[in-house]
């Protein structure tokens, strides 16, 4: 299917302009969420923001477009889905071991 744009008039154009861009928007959209289901809530993870090292954190939550890491700093990143890597175990990590830490009140 073509459309000759050569026809249509200004409000058409803009019209047109709009629902392009929310189509890309939306199959973005779509990208981002596929990329976000190869992830779990508490996966471990990786990735380099520009400039820095490496940084390794624990995936937290799902946004819109990207995903929130909290990093073993305790800084949090909202980072595209696409730029993570799961984290490689630490050797004497336990596999089958509790991630829940026990906090107490003094």
């Amino acid at each position: 299917m073509t459309i000759d744009i050569d026809q249509l008039t200004e409000a058409e154009l803009i019209d047109l302009n709009h629902r392009i861009v929310e189509r890309l928007r939306f199959l973005n959209q779509m990208r981002a969420h596929i990329e976000m289901l190869e992830f779990k809530i508490g996966d471990r993870v990786t990735f380099q923001p520009p400039g820095q090292g490496q940084l390794e954190g624990m995936l937290t939550r799902y946004n819109k477009k990207t995903v929130t890491v909290i990093t073993d700093n305790g800084q949090r990143w909202n980072v595209s889905p696409t730029l993570l890597s799961r984290a490689r175990p630490a050797k004497n990590a336990n596999p089958a071991g509790s991630n829940v830490v026990l906090l107490t009140q003094r």
